[in-house]
């Protein structure tokens, strides 16, 4: 498997595709089945069922998600080593400001000669901990702004 990261950026007709796949996706995975980690798929122009793990079909509800509402998608594995590039790109900052962020010990990172590879666990564990943060802030903000009687 190749480790160039091949983002899909939505059409307008792949919006409208994914937004009216969406609700069917999710309401055949909210209905109690009895073999819950398997999903069988038969395509509408075959008598073929394909029988997919459920982790697959839920990664895959998470991808019509966000190309419903028009957001470009890549799935990356998780032990996947990825450039300075490919995890700025990733997580929308420049190559500068993420090299910042390994050095500042936010992002584990490892070297390869001169060159720095940072495991896409390690992006996902930043944006989590980042995002706990920034809720944090926010609720200690509404807090404060209540504390002051100004909500």
């Amino acid at each position: 498997m190749s480790a160039a990261l091949q983002p899909v950026q939505p059409d307008s007709g792949d919006i409208v595709t994914a937004d009216a796949a969406l609700p069917t996706v999710k309401a055949y995975l909210n209905t109690p089945r009895e073999d819950a980690d398997l999903v069988r798929v038969r395509v509408e122009d075959d008598s073929e069922v394909l029988t997919l793990p459920r982790a697959a079909v839920e990664v895959f509800t998470q991808v019509l998600a966000y190309m419903a509402a028009g957001h470009g998608v890549v799935v990356v594995p998780v032990d996947a080593e990825l450039t300075t590039q490919q995890a700025a790109d990733l997580l929308n900052v420049s190559r500068p400001y993420l090299i910042g962020l390994l050095e500042a010990g936010a992002i584990d990172y490892r070297k390869v000669g001169k060159h720095r590879r940072i495991k896409a666990a390690s992006l996902t564990e930043y944006l989590r901990d980042d995002d706990q943060r920034r809720r944090q802030a926010a609720d200690e903000l509404s807090a404060l702004t209540q504390e002051m009687g100004m909500a």
